[in-house]
């Protein structure tokens, strides 16, 4: 069986939304775009042949207004404990021999306090569904349209929205170098200033990918999760004048279409909150390289690799040795098995750059 790797706790909910990505009509006529009156599958077929301008109709269909309720993620919130996680089909073999074994299970390693500089990057992505408290985790991605100036966090799907009959998370907000002090390690209490040392920093757009909006289930995975990614483009409205990536010190660039032959190590990151994990700490896993797996031959072949971590590290970065010897982002964690011992991640194709190049030009 397998899990998908966001967390849900019990909490007060409270209004807040995003511009975002949604099931508008799109049919089987061959021109590219949202077509009013059509059905999805169209749309989804057609979609690399989008244009800005065809991502911009799709996401002005359903724009909301965002509400910042800026006491609301208080550091005893952000430590409620979490249940468990919702299982997932395991993967078989496919049709065209798309999968690899299985990597062998792995241990996820705890990083030290305080967090080495360039870690500040990572950080909990925390929302409010009617369920509860979805708790994530993200990365700060480069924005080529500002750069020094990003306010963009890579995570999933599945950390954003419901998927297949369901709605955008509320008040979802990311606390990047979250505990960086370990002050709220081991149960203890800890300031919000320790607990998120760069700021809370709340989504006023979004993204995922239409497939995800289309066939997602909030409470399995599959073939759908090759499609498993997200964007949020946030604000810190303590912090006027000044952006995420300033904030925490960096970015990471994306590598989109990576060949697979060319991706080396991989260390994925994240905030696990499962069981035998609780949240409060940034762990990572590292592979010597990234194993295939697919549910579906047709769609983007997914990176796997041995990991111990448990639900909360969904939308994690994984990062790799990108084509300028820097660390660049590759996937993120969408699902794992139960008992934890891998992590599998969606490819980052052309339809994950349509929509990374949509965000960036987001006025």
């Amino acid at each position: 069986m397998a899990h998908r790797t966001s967390r849900r706790i019990p909490a007060a909910a409270a209004l807040a939304t995003a511009l975002i990505l949604a099931t508008a009509g799109c049919g089987s006529d061959p021109a590219p775009g949202p077509q009013p009156g059509h059905g999805l599958t169209g749309a989804l077929r057609n979609l690399k042949n989008w244009k800005s301008a065809d991502w911009a109709a799709w996401a002005h269909q359903h724009a909301f207004t965002n509400q910042i309720a800026k006491d609301l993620w208080s550091p005893d919130a952000l430590k409620a404990p979490a249940p468990s996680p919702a299982p997932a089909p395991t993967p078989s073999k496919s049709a065209d021999d798309q999968n690899d074994p299985l990597p062998p299970a792995a241990p996820a390693l705890a990083e030290q306090h305080p967090y080495p500089a360039p870690l500040a990057v990572f950080g909990r992505i925390v929302a409010k569904s009617p369920q509860g408290t979805y708790v994530c985790s993200g990365t700060v991605v480069s924005d080529p349209q500002h750069p020094g100036r990003s306010n963009l966090v890579w995570t999933a799907g599945h950390c954003l929205h419901g998927g297949k009959g369901g709605d955008w998370l509320k008040n979802i907000a990311f606390i990047p170098a979250y505990n960086d002090s370990g002050a709220a390690s081991g149960g203890r209490s800890a300031p919000l200033a320790q607990v998120a040392p760069d700021g809370r920093w709340w989504a006023n757009y979004a993204t995922v990918a239409p497939q995800w909006m289309a066939e997602g289930s909030d409470d399995s995975g599959g073939a759908v999760n090759q499609y498993d990614s997200g964007i949020i483009r946030v604000t810190d409205p303590d912090l006027p004048g000044e952006s995420l990536e300033q904030a925490v010190g960096g970015s990471v660039p994306i590598w989109f279409n990576a060949p697979r032959d060319r991706i080396g190590a991989v260390t994925a990151y994240g905030f696990p909150a499962g069981p035998p994990f609780d949240g409060q700490e940034l762990e990572h896993c590292t592979s010597a390289r990234a194993s295939r797996l697919s549910y579906d031959p047709t769609r983007p072949t997914m990176l796997t690799i041995g990991c111990a971590m448990t639900g909360g590290a969904s939308g994690g970065g994984w990062l790799a040795t990108g084509p300028d010897g820097r660390p660049a982002l590759v996937s993120n964690t969408s699902i794992g098995p139960t008992p934890a011992s891998w992590l599998a991640g969606p490819a980052l194709d052309d339809q994950a750059a349509q929509m990374f190049d949509f965000m960036t030009h987001l006025a």
